[in-house]
């Protein structure tokens, strides 16, 4: 029974972050408070690729940092200037308006679903060593399953 149960634990913590994908949403785990309290740290948006012409204020959306920057910002839409093809942004936490505009080029997404708390597996099992480790539960719940069986068998 724990073998099962581990395989169904890997499966609740994979299918949130590898389903959208098929559906056609980048999944980006939320690490700061800008967006508090309409999307609390800690939690996953799913975003879906959008025309910048279509983004509206209030949208929320994903982008790039810019400038060589590895980072991902989520905020709001305050302006799309379709004239100077960018978005004035704003985080709902922060006092002001983003200081840099976000030009179209770096717009990743919409969001369009936020979930709380599952961002905080995504870095998690993200990285190398993490999805070792769930392949290493998943090889476990196997063998306990593996194991289960033959002791029936015996008994």
């Amino acid at each position: 029974m724990l073998g099962a149960l581990l395989i169904l634990a890997v499966i609740a913590v994979c299918l949130p972050l590898t389903v959208p994908r098929l559906m056609g949403y980048q999944v980006y785990a939320i690490i700061s408070g800008s967006m508090e309290p309409a999307i609390p740290t800690g939690s996953l948006v799913y975003a879906k690729q959008a025309e910048p012409e279509t983004v509206q204020p209030d949208d929320v959306v994903v982008f790039n940092g810019g400038f060589g920057s590895q980072s991902v910002i989520t905020h709001r839409v305050v302006t799309n200037d379709a004239e100077r093809r960018e978005f004035i942004t704003k985080g709902d936490a922060n006092e002001g308006e983003d200081v840099n505009p976000v030009p179209y080029g770096q717009l990743l997404g919409r969001v369009e679903k936020s979930v709380p708390v599952l961002g905080y597996f995504l870095p998690a099992i993200s990285n190398m060593g993490g999805k070792l480790s769930l392949l290493g539960v998943l090889a476990a719940a196997v063998l306990l399953q593996v194991l289960g069986r033959a002791l029936r068998r015996e008994a």
